[in-house]
């Protein structure tokens, strides 16, 4: 089976302690880890190296796309590496009988102080061939675009 990666950076106006902080909490991930058109759902999210983590994406429109069942997406997994303010990486895979949607897909997201902020470059690797390269640089897109804002509403009430 054919696989492809996406790779994706962005400046993000927060310490990189703080973008930390909301890569490996559940609840900031189901807030920002999610694409526009769809809700999130943490079953089990244990932030520690080999702890086990378990999230479904649901659609708000049926649309017969899901890869678990037709409208929602549900993605299972473990972390594979932990370094406070620098880096985590996720093996994952999606509940799915689609072949087309099946193995393990390895997503690392790297933290960087650069000026103003922290750069954080986003890897995930081996995509199923099921999904479009364009749909999966477009889900991180959006993935983004919500933990820039999460950022900066976190920011605000910290004030």
């Amino acid at each position: 089976m054919t696989t492809h990666t996406t790779q994706m950076s962005r400046h993000l106006n927060a310490a990189r302690a703080a973008v930390y902080r909301v890569l490996i909490d559940a609840e900031a991930v189901a807030a920002w880890r999610v694409p526009n058109d769809m809700s999130s759902h943490i079953h089990e999210f244990q932030p520690h190296v080999g702890g086990k983590f378990r999230v479904s994406l649901t659609y708000y429109e049926p649309t017969n796309t899901g890869k678990t069942n037709t409208h929602t997406d549900t993605y299972y997994g473990h972390f594979v590496d932990l370094v406070p303010n620098e880096r985590v990486v996720q093996v994952m895979a999606f509940e799915t009988d689609n072949p087309l949607m099946q193995g393990e897909m390895t997503l690392s997201f790297v933290l960087q102080d650069v000026e103003g902020g922290t750069e954080i470059r986003v890897t995930h690797e081996d995509v199923p061939s099921g999904i479009a390269p364009a749909d999966n640089e477009m889900g991180w897109r959006m993935a983004l675009d919500n933990l820039t804002a999460y950022l900066e509403t976190e920011k605000l009430s910290n004030v």
